[in-house]
């Protein structure tokens, strides 16, 4: 019997988007699918029955999976299925992740999983947002405890106006991509790309994308009223308030003192460690179940401890104002052999980021349901536990190591010059050294360091600072450049990038309700405070981009050729476009457009290929002279190479002064001749004359002559009627290249 199924609508930005429930996955804990225009995601949320024994955590896993079948496509892997997720599908699970994660009880120990897939892809609207409404669609009818719904939405602006969930060609236009994600009355995340963009600008979209939101929170409201299942019983791990008031009141003063005594992270770390070793003995003794008990209670009592002294006292654990950012000192051209190098240290947060500029063909190419097929601008990062003083199974890169590098990226594109303006393709790699708190804004403070290291013209340097927020009641106070503890023990992390003019990307995480307006105004301006005073230190260190780029960065210039020309430059098969970069010492990649870019490791051999491929692409021009090469003779004339692969044909009449009898009199196959370009006929045929050079005759007067030996009569290439201009089959001369196509062999960009 086929299930009944149910949809759910709601308008959000004139657009309606649609819940449907009870036709997919049916032994799924909740199971949804939304839908707006043709792009459809399906979410499933489970919970498992039974906890994993010794679990300390919340154990949540969120996992967008794209599925390329989506969008009418198959894999370009080897093996033509899914593999890896790419890195923007990371990012896309992540960023469902972060504003469900909020709303879940910390003391459930059941595994919940969230799984999504990429149903229909339209290219027009993107999945991300409507993935997160399906998330929280699938948990709020399913049986698990959550405290939801969060709706979602992208906010754009496009001359002045803002759009609520733009399409990808809109996009294009936009100066901001904000995302944002919250309840009815809380934002709970923010994610935001801007091109320089006010403070005022950027609290005006959160607050239309949370007014944006309400619809899709009221639908799913309804969802869970009509279809939800009733929320399953579960046993919860929650820490008794009498063991934290006791360890809290016996331990307050020595937390107190070890806080006020000078310290770096690491001794910070051993004295807690110690702390806690004694309230364990204490409390506890040898009984390994209180033993937790009491080390979960020694963490939430110095949580208090700090919050408490930062709220009520203005004291952050390192002893900074509020506002104060840590001492700072940066260094360039830290590598020898590297493009271009920053080194940024801030506290005991050190990056060196490393810039390396490639050619055109070294774009990297992507593969997914997004209309984006390349990106010539990369940032990556890298986070090793001994950055921390650990060690720890090393692998490929973390969800936060790329979510991290995908702000930085985002922060420093708006000031990337075009590929007009700078043909090279720029990878970044920010190596995190030494890290207590910040490393993201860190890196991208090396990476402005390095790139005008590197003579990136960049328009504008890009400084980060990482805001946070302890918040009690109406009581709060923001601080400025967060350290981990911070981070750790506080209410917000707040990430703010930009040039002195605007913000240029956002990163917002909450972790309570009742983020105002207000607050969110205080964090942005007094983060502004603290992206100047860092500017300030980048630029006493390098005050505007090299303006020549280091000794051993490629050489790359460009040149525009015809269309029609690209299959003359790279020849059969990429015959003449290797030829030519093994006898320069270059290499050439040509887009479809017909531009040319030319990369070597000195401004000579750019300079070789640069008059090779014009002559390449040269044409024959009416009255002027060329030496070149016979390449067949005929019984009427003589076929001659004046350019690459364009030949004409030299009459033989008018092969020299005097009467000819045999062309091979005067010329041989192999032989040079020097002639004049005397006609060009309407299919390209070309009219050749070596006695107008031998004459010294004008162009009017060699056409004068030859019509008088021809008795007058001449076609558009100076043949004699008679001989119509082609015969036993022979060339016609002309552009030998002509209609000849792009060879598939040659590498794309």
């Amino acid at each position: 019997m086929k299930p009944e199924v149910k949809k759910f609508t709601a308008e959000v930005g004139g657009k309606t988007i649609t819940f449907e429930s009870g036709k997919l996955a049916g032994q799924a804990g909740g199971a949804v699918t939304i839908q707006l225009g043709e792009s459809v995601v399906f979410s499933a949320a489970t919970m498992s029955s039974e906890t994993k024994e010794g679990q300390d955590f919340f154990p949540l896993t969120v996992e967008y999976e794209e599925r390329m079948y989506a969008g009418g496509r198959i894999p370009g892997s080897f093996f033509r299925r899914e593999g890896r997720p790419a890195g923007d599908v990371i990012l896309t699970s992540r960023l469902i992740d972060r504003p469900l994660r909020p709303l879940f009880s910390e003391d459930i120990r059941n595994e919940v999983q969230v799984i999504l897939y990429s149903l229909s892809a339209d290219f027009d609207n993107p999945l991300d947002v409507l993935a997160i409404n399906a998330a929280s669609a699938s948990l709020m009818i399913s049986d698990i405890p959550w405290n939801g719904p969060v709706g979602a939405v992208r906010v754009g602006r496009i001359n002045g106006e803002y759009i609520i969930n733009p399409t990808y060609p809109q996009m294009e236009d936009s100066d901001l991509d904000l995302r944002i994600a919250g309840t009815s009355d809380a934002i709970l995340m923010v994610e935001a790309g801007s091109n320089e963009i006010s403070e005022a600008d950027m609290i005006t979209a959160i607050a239309l994308g949370h007014q944006a939101i309400q619809p899709l929170v009221e639908a799913q409201l309804r969802m869970a009223a009509e279809i939800g299942k009733p929320k399953r019983e579960v046993t919860r791990f929650s820490i008794d308030p009498a063991s934290i008031d006791a360890v809290f009141e016996k331990y307050n003063l020595a937390m107190e003192n070890l806080l006020d005594s000078p310290h770096t992270k690491a001794e910070l770390a051993d004295g807690l460690k110690d702390l806690k070793n004694d309230t364990i003995e204490f409390f506890a003794g040898e009984d390994e179940e209180k033993a937790a008990q009491y080390a979960e209670a020694f963490e939430e009592a110095y949580k208090k401890v700090v919050r408490s002294r930062i709220l009520d006292r203005h004291l952050r654990p390192d002893g900074r104002d509020l506002t104060e950012v840590r001492p700072i000192w940066c260094e360039v051209g830290v590598l020898p052999r590297a493009h271009g190098t920053g080194l940024f240290t801030r506290g005991e947060t050190q990056v060196l980021t490393i810039a390396t500029l490639g050619t055109p063909r070294d774009a990297q190419e992507i593969d997914t349901l997004s209309p984006i097929d390349n990106k010539r601008y990369m940032h990556h990062y890298n986070f090793p536990p001994f950055c921390t003083g650990e060690t720890k199974k090393l692998g490929g890169q973390s969800r936060r190591e790329i979510g991290h590098g995908a702000l930085a990226e985002r922060a420093l594109v708006p000031v990337i010059p075009s590929e007009e303006e700078f043909p090279y393709t720029i990878r970044l790699v920010s190596e995190v050294l030494s890290s207590n708190g910040s490393s993201s804004m860190a890196s991208v403070c090396g990476s402005t360091l390095a790139l005008m290291d590197t003579g990136v013209p960049i328009k504008a340097p890009v400084t980060g600072v990482a805001m946070g927020l302890i918040k009690e009641g109406d009581n709060y106070v923001i601080l400025t450049d967060i350290q981990g503890a911070e981070d750790h023990l506080g209410d917000m992390d707040f990430k703010v990038t930009g040039t002195e003019k605007g913000i240029t990307a956002l990163q917002m995480d909450i972790k309570i309700r009742g983020i105002t307006t207000e607050i969110m105004t205080k964090a942005l301006a007094q983060a502004r405070e603290g992206r100047k005073l860092i500017l300030e230190k980048i630029l006493e260190v390098i005050p505007r981009p090299n303006p020549d780029l280091k000794p051993h960065v490629p050489r790359i210039t460009s040149v525009q050729i015809p269309i029609e020309k690209i299959g003359a430059i790279i020849g059969p098969g990429g015959k003449n476009i290797r030829a030519l970069q093994e006898n320069t010492n270059t290499k050439i990649d040509i887009d479809d457009n017909g531009l040319v870019y030319i990369s070597a490791a000195n401004s000579g051999d750019s300079e070789t290929a640069r008059d090779q491929i014009l002559s390449m692409i040269e044409t024959a021009v009416l009255g002027n002279i060329y030496t070149g090469k016979v390449v067949r003779t005929a019984d009427f004339g003589a076929f001659v190479e004046i350019l690459p692969n364009v030949d004409g044909m030299v009459h033989i009449s008018q092969l020299d002064s005097e009467r000819v009898n045999k062309v091979e009199d005067i010329v041989s196959v192999g032989d040079e001749l020097t002639v004049m370009v005397t006609g060009i006929d309407d299919n390209g045929k070309i009219r050749l004359s070596r006695q107008a050079v031998l004459e010294g005759w004008t162009l009017e007067q060699a056409i004068a002559a030859d019509s008088k030996k021809s008795g007058g009569s001449r076609n558009g290439s100076g043949d004699r009627n008679d001989r119509g201009g082609r015969s036993g089959g022979g060339h016609s001369g002309g552009d030998r290249s002509k209609d000849r196509r792009r060879n598939d062999s040659f590498p794309k960009r």
